[in-house]
């Protein structure tokens, strides 16, 4: 529960008294020398061990000469997608010292709880200090070697056995951009598209809802933009919580332009708090609240019909649709009056410019993607997209979630989005300098190669479906998992059996996950110690697409590695193992040919330097290490709200974005200054402007799908056009404007169909370069989508949760029909079906979300002394009347059931009226507790987070978007009874 700060002298009391009962002990330096494995020798035994291990002792401990000098180095916080900027200081090797970085135009000085306190990570208290395995139930210490070599041989022995699909890779939004590409191009080598990362379970559904309106799946704005808006909608957010320092953009900007701030959530949060209006919604319930608004607005044609005409197509389709939801429909389904409905409407149609802001209360529904996709068409209705102060700011979670889904850990892309057909496949294997064949040959059969990937959503099911069920050689029989909790994934009781039933799981992460404890595993599971990001060098993209280069403040500590050097050594060990098999397959030489190589790992900038040789699709191909670090260096440059280098800046930057948000056109060598603002034709596209990308075909029945009349600031072509290939340059009259040595690289590349190659696998980058000199966006001006007829539904229509206490609706509004995807059955209706029997046993709806002392799985967060004094309990927040009727009390324990496994949790109570009634909600961060037992003494001794707690998704149920596998977690059904 919440901690009083009246109480913090008890709470003291008692978190001190915890410590006691931890398998690590206290924090005195014979203490933490003992758990390091230092103990029995004295401090003699620092002789004999490696420097950075005593070093980050004496730092745990206190322990600093104060006569050595002091290095500023400059990282970013690896918590939320914000992008804060943190000032490490250095003394002899140990990061002493820390503070939120004044010049940098996002955090400008702030930071937020779990930012100033991002230091603690490297001191490395509860971090794995060493490779492990489990054996007999017993973790054991084991070297770096052995542990490679035995990860390798049983890799080898499943693809034997199974085939290459039989390996799930779960990657990590916690990667930098080089780490995360690097692990997708391992899987590629492999030979499986079955890898992904968090994204699936938290942005998934916005990048196929808005790629699928617009053309790219990504925020269109930027944080610093919000202080240009004059009316904020946030919908499925709580930023006071999950971005803190985002709010101080949205804050200014409602101060500055005395600005309308609506909060629309089940929950008055903390972000609502702030609001002008708050509207409670029934969760589960948001597409009715968006065509309520927009009938509203149609009704009383406030709509943009100028940008429609020339920008949208499909908008009389909508209105179709939104015709059925009339003030007293959506208040029947949403519990939301017409009238506070229709001035929401109102102002956020007429009091532009106006921004939607959206997080995981939005796209973690089975209808996540069409959610999104009627978010985007209320701002294409309203012409508030491509302006500033307007579009879609989509805040995203982990630090580096955008970057990881820009890199391709994702189950259906390769990097840059390209996807997984045929011409994506050539490409990357072109940048990568092999052949098209020799990576076919890697997978188990060709139609592999082209197959989607298993989600991490139902990895589980993979494992424990007949394997006559899954489209496969044979069900998934190990996992390798990089830097991913797994209490994050709905249906935990089901995903303990699946962990229960592989042959091989690895764990690679500073902290023991929930991956490595949840199940009653005895043997083949192995913890390999990953440094943080403040130990390594590398790139990560923030939520608004500024990518920010990040040094390394100090060398790993303890026995831990970077992400690059496992990865290359996992390479290595493979091959190793298909010699002694006298197998053909190799990884390591091919895959790693084209990198610098130092004390045993690729550098992160030559790795970024082969991302800009084939990221033509995304803009990333501008943006090399050298120029990050200049804007690094000269952060204090950068506008606050346009974040643009000005007159004084040194020449080199002079006109750039802050981070050169993608896409950043052309070569480095270009000098394009990023795209702050998507698909803004005020702008020329040199400058950074754009406009809808034509991803759809020219036309639709008959209807044209470029743009009308709408054309970007100096265009040559003054109208819609399609994306620039070699043969619309030939067209143009434009192709000889290319250079012999574009001319040379695009032979290489077309072979006998030039013709057909595109700014998009032009790897001399001459198409682009081109197009731009005429004033066009690289991949054409095209209209947005209202109709996105390649989904299940073209139009989004609301569909009732899976599991819901209205019944009277799901005839009305049912899910979508049984299906299969993603390798999978994926059920519906049958599952739906079971809802109304259910209805009476579980009447309270149950959400979930975050609070501002953890991130994520909270692993790392609850291991940290600091952010544990604040939050020390799981709970759920229960309404009074609720409460009441069950004869809970404030602080007492209860138990939460849910509607599937019998599954159950034992909290405390939260009573409060920031949920209404019928309506429950549990933070996700906590793990360590499953179903009323404690699982402490899983962990390896001295790794165990200070604050363990239960999961909710031990009780979240079944569900899953059709698009993307989304899981359901912000709709179910519980009951709640006192303990």
């Amino acid at each position: 529960m919440l901690i009083k700060r009246s109480d913090g002298v008890r709470a003291k009391q008692r978190l001190a008294s915890a410590y006691q009962g931890l398998s690590a002990g206290g924090l005195d330096r014979r203490g933490f020398l003992k758990q390091a494995g230092l103990a029995g020798a004295g401090v003699a035994a620092l002789a004999g061990i490696a420097p950075r291990m005593a070093e980050a002792a004496g730092a745990a401990t206190g322990v600093i000469n104060h006569e050595q000098p002091v290095t500023r180095v400059k990282n970013i916080c690896t918590h939320c997608s914000v992008g804060c900027t943190v000032v490490a200081e250095v003394q002899n090797g140990v990061w002493v010292g820390q503070e939120p970085a004044w010049e940098s135009p996002i955090n400008r000085g702030t930071h937020c709880a779990k930012g100033a306190s991002v230091r603690e990570l490297v001191h490395g208290d509860r971090r794995i200090k060493f490779p492990m395995k489990l054996v007999g139930g017993q973790w054991q210490r084991m070297s770096w070697d052995a542990a490679m070599s035995e990860i390798g041989e049983k890799m080898m022995e499943i693809r034997q056995k199974s085939g290459p699909d039989s390996v799930f890779l779960l990657g990590s939004a916690k990667f930098s951009n080089e780490g995360a590409y690097l692990y997708r191009k391992f899987a590629a080598f492999w030979g499986t598209n079955s890898v992904d990362h968090q994204a699936r379970i938290c942005h998934s559904t916005t990048v196929a809802g808005v790629a699928n309106t617009w053309g790219y799946g990504a925020q269109t704005n930027s944080y610093n933009d919000i202080r240009n808006s004059k009316t904020m909608i946030i919908m499925g957010g709580n930023p006071a919580e999950a971005h803190p320092v985002s709010l101080q953009h949205v804050l200014s900007g409602k101060e500055t332009n005395r600005a309308n701030l609506i909060v629309i959530d089940p929950r008055y949060t903390r972000t609502a708090a702030h609001a002008t209006d708050y509207v409670r919604i029934r969760p589960g319930t948001d597409i009715p609240i968006i065509w309520g608004m927009l009938w509203h607005i149609f009704q009383n044609g406030w709509e943009d019909k100028e940008f429609i005409r020339q920008r949208v197509h499909g908008m009389d389709d909508v209105r179709a649709e939104v015709a059925k939801w009339t003030p007293q429909e959506v208040e029947r389904v949403t519990g939301v009056p017409g009238a506070q409905l229709r001035a929401v409407a109102e102002k956020f149609a007429t009091q532009k410019p106006s921004t939607l802001i959206w997080c995981m209360g939005a796209t973690q529904k089975t209808v996540g993607t069409a959610n999104v996709r009627a978010y985007s068409i209320l701002l294409l209705a309203t012409g508030n997209v491509g302006k500033e102060g307007t579009g879609a700011n989509i805040f995203r979670g982990h630090c580096n979630v955008q970057g990881a889904s820009d890199f391709g850990l994702d189950v259906a892309t390769l990097p840059a989005y390209y996807g997984i057909d045929e011409n994506a496949w050539r490409h990357w294997s072109r940048v990568w300098g092999v052949s098209f064949e020799s990576m076919r040959a890697r997978f188990d059969t060709p139609q592999m190669m082209h197959t989607p990937g298993i989600p991490t959503t139902r990895y589980f099911d993979a494992i424990l479906l007949p394997k006559d069920q899954v489209q496969q050689r044979d069900n998934t029989k190990g996992m390798i998992v990089f830097g991913h909790g797994g209490n994050t994934v709905t249906r935990m009781p089901e995903a303990v059996k699946g962990l229960e039933a592989l042959d091989l799981l690895v764990v690679a992460d500073p902290h023991p996950t929930t991956f490595a404890v949840l199940s009653g595993r005895r043997e083949n599971t192995y913890l390999l110690p990953i440094c943080t990001q403040f130990e390594c060098n590398g790139s990560r993209t923030s939520s608004n697409r500024s990518v920010q280069w990040c040094s390394k403040v100090v060398d790993p500590i303890f026995e831990s590695r970077t992400d690059y050097r496992v990865i290359y050594d996992l390479a290595k060990s493979l091959d190793a193992a298909a010699t002694r098999r006298n197998m053909t397959y190799r990884i390591a030489e091919e895959m790693f040919r084209p990198y610098e190589i130092v004390n045993g790992e690729p550098t992160a900038e030559s790795i970024l330097g082969e991302i800009n040789r084939g990221a033509w699709g995304t803009g990333y191909s501008g943006i090399s290490a050298a120029r990050l670090k200049l804007h690094q260096q000269h952060q204090d440059k950068f506008d606050l709200v346009t974040l643009r280098a000005g007159a004084n800046a040194p020449a080199e930057i002079r006109g750039d974005y802050y981070g050169l948000p993608w896409p950043c056109w052309g070569t480095p060598e270009m000098r394009h200054p990023g795209s702050h603002i998507l698909y803004n034709t005020n702008i020329a596209v040199k400058d950074g402007g754009g406009s809808f990308r034509p991803r759809f075909g020219l036309e639709r029945n008959g209807v044209t799908m470029l743009a009308e009349g709408s054309w970007s600031k100096d265009s040559d072509i003054q109208d819609g056009y399609p994306e620039f290939t070699v043969a619309v340059l030939k067209r143009l009259g434009w192709f000889d404007e290319l250079t012999a040595a574009e001319k040379e690289s695009i032979a290489r590349v077309g072979g006998a169909n030039q013709d057909a190659v595109s700014w998009m696998t032009d790897l001399s980058g001459g198409i682009q370069r081109v197009a731009i000199a005429h004033g066009c966006s690289p991949f054409g001006n095209g209209k947005a989508r209202a109709n996105a007829w390649n989904l299940p539904d073209p139009i989004p229509v609301h569909r009732e949760p899976i599991y819901t206490p209205r019944n009277d609706l799901i005839a009305q509004y049912p899910t979508l029909p049984d299906r299969r995807g993603f390798r999978l059955p994926h059920l519906g209706q049958s599952v739906q079906a079971r809802s109304p029997q259910l209805a009476a046993e579980f009447p309270i709806i149950l959400t979930s979300g975050r609070l501002v002392e953890y991130e994520g799985g909270g692993e790392e967060t609850r291991s940290n002394k600091w952010l544990a004094e604040l939050q020390q309990d799981m709970f759920v927040e229960i309404n009074p009347r609720d409460a009441a009727a069950r004869n809970i009390r404030d602080g007492g324990w209860v138990w939460v059931m849910g509607p599937e496994s019998s599954s159950r949790t034992r909290v405390k109570a939260l009573v409060t009226e920031r949920v209404g009634p019928g309506v429950a909600f549990m933070p996700f961060h906590f793990a360590g507790w499953f179903q009323g037992t404690d699982q402490r003494s899983k962990y390896p001794q001295g790794t165990d987070p200070i604050v363990l707690g239960e999961s909710v998704n031990t009780l979240t149920s079944y569900g899953y978007d059709p698009v993307t596998f989304m899981q359901e977690t912000k709709v179910t059904i519980c009951q709640i009874r006192a303990a």
